[in-house]
């Protein structure tokens, strides 16, 4: 016997296992983000910046990360291994990608926007015990993949978005995120082909003997994404430089050798800053591809055209920062604790220059205890942080934490 609840454009029903959400809303549209040759390729500022450009448009915009590790959360994993573990407003420990998405969309996520492999099979593996398959098999497909669905349906439909978008960790190919990707393939049949876009970032090395640029790396990174069954909509192409001479020949190359248009190939070069990345993709190009997906006019990038130039503006002096923690090893691992001071730096028109330590050495004229119970003596005015799940940590580029900017005033 199967009951159905209609409530307005969602259908809720109870199968087997866990409530099934499927959306009824085709104005709702998904974006993916998958990411091809290597790690660490950029995919979370990207993935922001596209929800900014969006935001920019006046839709509402919501964000997810889909991450392939065991770990049911980022609580339990080494800050120098994996960097920071960002905890939002209702406690959830998650990756340091959702505090890029939080920066970029100035909103607040949870804990449900974050879905990481071992939260999935805990989920699925207690309901296999307590029975709720009625001793059915409990497979990859459909339960697995289906499972996954409905974090992006039930996302979209609690924070009311007119975009969704999805960003799935690691590196296609890897055995890992097949399920994701297998998931995000599938996705198209419960809400339209026209309602799914997918972007694919890939690494384009520039060989310096030879003066060029090398595309091989990229084909075979978009060979795998085919070969998943998933053509993409648009490709990012990351070169790590910011000079982008002799790039003209990325787009032309990736169109004819992986079944992409050229003009759905948007080069992005590197950039001092992370918040110009969205201003440097309006520039770019990725306002083609975009419109035909969601065309809702030009997006008003006038707040960002701000915070770049207040940026770039030089500053009136430069205030040398010691942030003191037990994982310094790694400056990732206290993320947002540098963009907060960046933030209220910027807001001052002063320049933070951040000294790593985990003790007290050199003057500096402030230091931050990020964690732990330092003992400081010293004679610079300090600032200490219980704990990541504090509100100090809720810094947005345009909008600085009060804490953070008194601190920084008190200073100058």
């Amino acid at each position: 016997m199967v009951i159905l609840l209609v409530l307005k454009s969602v259908q809720v029903w109870a199968t087997e296992g866990r409530c099934q959400v499927q959306n009824k809303n085709l104005n709702t549209k998904y974006i993916f983000v998958t990411g091809g040759v290597i790690s660490g390729v950029g995919k979370g500022t990207l993935a922001a910046s596209i929800g900014a450009i969006i935001k920019a448009k006046g839709l509402k915009v919501s964000i997810q990360k889909c991450d392939p590790y065991f770990n049911v959360d980022a609580g339990m994993i080494d800050p120098r291994e994996h960097g920071e573990c960002f905890v939002t407003a209702d406690g959830a420990k998650t990756d340091l990608d959702l505090g890029h998405y939080e920066r970029f969309l100035d909103m607040e996520l949870t804990g449900d926007c974050t879905l990481t492999s071992g939260k999935l099979y805990k989920m699925l593996i207690d309901d296999e015990r307590a029975g709720k398959f009625e001793g059915k098999t409990v497979q990859m497909v459909p339960h697995v993949t289906g499972l996954i669905q409905q974090s992006f349906l039930l996302n979209a439909k609690n924070f009311k978005s007119d975009v969704h978008i999805v960003e799935v960790g690691g590196t296609v190919g890897d055995l890992e995120q097949s399920h994701f990707i297998e998931a995000i393939r599938e996705f198209p049949a419960k809400v339209g082909r026209e309602n799914c876009f997918y972007v694919h970032v890939v690494f384009v090395p520039y060989l310096s003997i030879g003066r060029e640029f090398k595309t091989k790396p990229a084909q075979n990174a978009l060979r795998d994404l085919r070969e998943f069954g998933i053509i993409p909509d648009m490709v990012a192409a990351r070169v790590d430089m910011e000079r982008i001479t002799g790039t003209g020949m990325i787009p032309k190359k990736l169109a004819t050798f992986c079944g992409v248009g050229e003009e759905c190939v948007v080069v992005m070069p590197n950039v001092r800053s992370v918040y110009e990345v969205p201003l440097n993709a309006v520039k770019g190009g990725m306002l083609g591809p975009l419109d035909k997906f969601v065309d809702h006019g030009d997006p008003d990038m006038s707040d960002w055209e701000e915070l770049v130039e207040r940026i770039q503006r030089k500053p009136s002096q430069i205030l040398r920062i010691r942030i003191i923690g037990k994982y310094v090893e790694n400056p990732d691992a206290y993320l947002s604790v540098v963009e907060a001071l960046k933030a209220a730096g910027w807001a001052l028109g002063v320049g933070i220059e951040i000294v790593w330590s985990s003790e007290d050495k050199e003057e500096v004229d402030g230091v931050v205890i990020a964690d732990g119970k330092w003992i400081y003596d010293g004679k610079a005015p300090d600032l200490r942080l219980e704990g990541k799940g504090h509100p100090e940590f809720r810094s947005r580029p345009m909008r600085p934490h009060p804490v953070f900017e008194e601190f920084i005033k008190g200073i100058k």
